[in-house]
Order: structure tokens, then sequence, then C-alpha cells
């Protein structure tokens, strides 16, 4: 399964290659990385129908989580991939606004890494 995870953080990278690094090596999931919406929905462009899961912040400089995930359900070729949305905050209008806009699903940080690999294969 191929998922994108979206984050400002410049070390969410590692930290997913180091919390799945036995699922990446089974080939049980493999990952890419964009570090904005913007750069995001370029991904996708540039790789139609790769990506299965999608995994994105909400609170990001430029295009924000909620923006990227109603572009992508206004935008993308059905099936859109399905997405989880993380945010630090678990606020009420937050979950709303996600659930609102199709995310599938809503985590907050910091990620609890064994309920998310829970999920994902819960989702396989």
């Amino acid at each position: 399964m191929k998922i994108l995870v979206v984050d400002d953080e410049t070390d969410i990278q590692s930290l997913f290659e180091q919390r799945f690094r036995r699922e990446i090596r089974n080939g049980d999931f493999s990952f890419a990385f964009a570090h904005s919406g913007e750069s995001a929905l370029t991904y996708l462009t540039e790789h139609p129908s790769e990506v299965v899961l999608i995994l994105s912040d909400i609170n990001m400089p430029g295009m924000s989580g909620l923006e990227l995930l109603r572009e992508i359900r206004t935008t993308q070729p059905a099936p859109p991939p399905k997405v989880m949305m993380i945010t630090a905050y678990g606020d009420n209008d937050s979950y709303n606004q996600a659930m609102q806009y199709g995310a599938n699903d809503f985590l907050t940080k910091p990620l609890d890494f064994s309920l998310l690999k829970e999920k994902l294969k819960n989702t396989i």
C-alpha cells in the first residue's frame, strides 16, 4: 500500500521510516512524503492512482490540510484515496470540518504508532 504523508515537519520522514521499518522491508507499506499541501497535490498529479492513503497534518503554512482534503475530494479521479487527518489540536471544530470535507479518519499528535499501524492494516 502506497501512503503519502503530508506534514511540514522535516523530521517526519525519518520518524515514519524508523517506526515502519519492518513493514517497509516486508513490502506491506511504501511511503512518499510531501512537506506542504501544494507539493502533495503535485505528487498526486504526477503519480495518478498510485497513492491509496494520505496521512495529512492539518496545520501547515500555505495550504492547510483541510484545504488539501477539500481539493482532493473535488479534483482527484475516482476512487479518491482514503485520507486520515492528523493534528496536534484535537478540537471539535477541526474534527467536524475534516469529517464534513470527507476525511476517513482523524488522529491526534503525538501519534500513537501502534494505533496507526492497526488502522492502516484494517484499511488494506
